[in-house]
């Protein structure tokens, strides 16, 4: 049976994860290592900690998956119909830098997709929330409204590609020159975090190609964004639609059209 969405709890435990995201924000940022490299923050692990209570309270019999939490071997969660795939902070690097582009991701994914997600923005109080067949929102200080974006890049003439501000790698200038060479006006933007499927989604921007190493955390709502204003998160080599829980957590590289 699958689980009752409500979509307005899962913004609130998002916007309480920016609480204590932004309060870490205010003052000197500390930062750890993890295994990997990566960074991580005193923002990384009180926003997941505010997240993990409110899910566990609420839907106490669905699995979560977080970034900051102990991978679950595969043999666990393979038979997982549903669970909750969590990214307390999206945009560490962005967070340490100051700029802003960070982000609190929180999906539902069922049978391998998602089927609702909810993205916030700290900073300026930009939620975009989706779920499956009831359309996608972006909530700020003017309000709420429906988003899509029906026109494929392809078929316009001026495009704006979106990538990432610090993971821009020679296969996009490579994708941004051949652009070009087809004769489209290229223009090209920088964002950070999950903020750059959310852009194609609300159509400020038309393409997102990430030819790039991420993680299901990192995608999961904002595909959830992306799928309801009417495009498509394709797998870059096989042309299919981006799938969750796999045996690696490690996307593929792909592209948001």
């Amino acid at each position: 049976m699958s689980t009752a969405i409500d979509l307005d709890f899962i913004a609130s435990a998002a916007r309480a994860a920016g609480e204590e995201i932004l309060d870490v924000y205010s003052r000197e940022i500390e930062v750890d290592t993890k295994a990997d490299d990566s960074p991580l923050t005193e923002a990384d692990r009180r926003a997941n900690a505010v997240i993990m209570d409110a899910l566990r309270t609420r839907y106490p019999e669905v699995p979560v998956i977080s970034e900051e939490n102990k991978e679950v071997p595969y043999g666990e969660r393979a038979g997982w119909g549903e669970f909750w795939l969590v990214d307390p902070l999206d945009g560490t690097k962005e967070f340490i830098k100051r700029n802003g582009e960070f982000t609190v991701n929180i999906a539902l994914v069922r049978d391998g997709a998602p089927a609702a997600g909810v993205v916030y923005r700290p900073t300026d109080g930009t939620l975009y929330s989706a779920e499956s067949g009831a359309g996608a929102f972006k909530a700020n200080a003017d309000g709420s409204a429906r988003i899509g974006n029906a026109e494929h890049y392809s078929e316009r003439d001026e495009i704006v590609v979106v990538a990432s501000r610090s993971h821009l790698s020679p296969e996009v200038e490579e994708f941004v020159a051949d652009l070009r060479a087809a004769g489209k006006e290229v223009e090209f933007l920088s964002a950070g975090s999950s903020l750059k499927l959310c852009l194609v989604a609300e159509g400020a921007a038309h393409v997102y190609p990430r030819l790039g190493p991420t993680m299901e955390w990192d995608t999961g709502a904002a595909h959830a964004v992306v799928l309801e204003a009417g495009r498509r998160v394709l797998d870059h080599a096989a042309r299919e639609p981006l799938r969750y829980n796999k045996e690696s957590l490690l996307n593929p590289w792909f592209i948001v059209e």
